[in-house]
């Protein structure tokens, strides 16, 4: 069974060595003694979020205070090639779950997408207050799944602006339920190589309306391959997850 996992400052963590004594505090503390129980003698995780693991001893555990001993420091490495989700913004939660879900599964990066058909809507404080929660909401998913590295959540973007980002990295490929190729068929014919940046796979999944026409034209002239992951159509929930699951076991990353 794997040992429970928590947050330290990262600072702190990197600061830590073997047979020192590290102090979890704040939040992370209180959910550490009265939420999760942590006891003298336990073993324990502690992370800084960027790939830093601590193996620990507790010494004592109290709601204020988790003190521990280091018993071994890890680092673990991004895995390759990395895989960032676009992810447009979808009616009730369901981006969210799809977000939550593709932490688990270990996706690196999460772009938020403001496609046109999307019902919910980000502006000014409202994209401030949008991208804080999931941000909140990688970070607890990393927290429960015991990752080391949490992923980093960018800035919305409009369709113009996701064609642009595609361009930078050059290129993506689109779940979209009318391709001909599969993610499979389209993964073995380009050799296992992603469209883009070596080592980078952009998944794009649109909103529970789907992607117009117009976005998918503009998105194809950025690079972006259109690709489909069966005969069911998918929610905006659920495809972005099934795509990094198929992804992680042809790259190789599982």
């Amino acid at each position: 069974m794997t040992n429970q996992a928590f947050f330290g400052d990262p600072a702190d963590v990197i600061a830590a060595g073997v047979g020192g004594t590290f102090v979890l505090r704040g939040p992370e503390a209180h959910h550490a003694a009265t939420v999760k129980r942590v006891v003298a003698g336990e073993t324990i995780d502690i992370l800084d979020g960027r790939g830093r693991r601590l193996t620990c001893t507790v010494m004592e555990s109290t709601a204020t205070a988790v003190s521990a001993t280091v018993d071994a420091v890890s680092v673990d490495a991004l895995p390759e090639p990395r895989i960032v989700l676009v992810q447009a913004l979808a009616k009730a939660d369901r981006s969210e779950l799809a977000v939550e879900a593709a932490t688990e599964l270990g996706v690196d990066m999460v772009l938020p997408w403001q496609a046109d058909r999307s019902i919910v809507r980000w502006r000014a404080d409202k994209a401030v207050k949008g991208r804080s929660k999931w941000e909140s909401l990688v970070r607890a998913a990393a927290k429960q799944s015991r990752r080391t590295h949490v992923p980093e959540v960018l800035e919305v973007e409009d369709t113009r602006g996701l064609a642009r980002w595609l361009e930078s990295i050059g290129g993506g490929i689109l779940l979209h339920e009318d391709a001909e190729e599969s993610l499979a068929g389209y993964w073995s014919r380009s050799a296992g190589r992603s469209p883009g940046t070596v080592g980078t796979i952009a998944l794009i999944v649109g909103p529970e309306g789907g992607i117009s026409p117009q976005e998918v034209d503009l998105l194809v002239k950025c690079g972006a391959v259109p690709v489909q992951l069966g005969r069911n159509v998918l929610r905006a929930s659920t495809a972005g997850p099934a795509a990094i699951a198929v992804l992680n076991q042809l790259a190789g990353r599982w």
